[in-house]
């Protein structure tokens, strides 16, 4: 079958395998952003857990996409639950590292002009620490959101949906085409968020500069 009839015929499942991809991606996003950030924060609050925390997160990385998926399935069952729930403990990783050092490495001069000014600890937190460590937080969450859409493809490997799912569909029925179709939705969904995710970055840093300016 050729693209064009392919594309035409199959229009209805390619949209809604990539609209449950989207779906899928944007649950992990959001659980690896809400997280990371609270444990970010938490570990640059109480620097003794730093060391700890960011080597647990580093070795789940270590550990196999097929293995993560086999240990959650007891109990979370297989699918789609299992499935985001690993990509989000892969996701997790750089938004720690991120929001940490954004965090840490906040100049303290600022920290010093707060306290200063009668700030209580949570109001440095929210109204200084976090706003400048906002460009390196988010630089943290773009490489999460590249990654999650990426490994969502994945999650078709236990019985998830997804472009996975066309993806490995067509490797069973040895269709190119199809095979394809499904590796360039999912790489343009990639491309798309680090598209985005880097515009937002480049502002961020640009107004970061031009308050430090002012």
């Amino acid at each position: 079958m050729d693209w064009t009839t392919y594309l035409i015929t199959r229009s209805d499942y390619l949209a809604e395998t990539t609209v449950d991809h989207l779906t899928m991606a944007a649950w992990v996003i959001g659980m690896a952003v809400s997280a990371g950030i609270v444990t970010g924060i938490l570990i640059a609050k109480v620097p003794r857990l730093a060391k700890p925390v960011l080597n647990l997160a580093s070795i789940i990385q270590t550990i196999p996409v097929l293995a993560m998926f086999a240990l959650l399935m007891p109990f979370v069952g297989i699918g789609s639950k299992a499935g985001v729930l690993a990509v989000t403990l892969y996701s997790v990783l750089p938004i720690i590292q991120n929001t940490y050092t954004g965090i840490a490495n906040v100049d303290p001069s600022f920290i010093d002009a707060g306290r200063g000014m009668g700030m209580t600890e949570r109001d440095l937190l929210l109204k200084v620490e976090l706003p400048l460590a906002i460009p390196v937080i988010l630089a943290g969450i773009r490489t999460a959101s590249v990654l999650a859409v990426a490994m969502v493809t994945l999650i078709a490997l236990i019985g998830g949906s997804g472009l996975g799912k066309v993806i490995f569909r067509g490797i069973t029925k040895v269709d190119n085409t199809e095979i394809m179709v499904g590796a360039i939705l999912a790489a343009s969904l990639a491309l798309l968020a680090d598209g985005i995710l880097g515009l937002a970055e480049k502002k961020l840093r640009w107004d970061s500069v031009k308050r430090a300016d002012g």
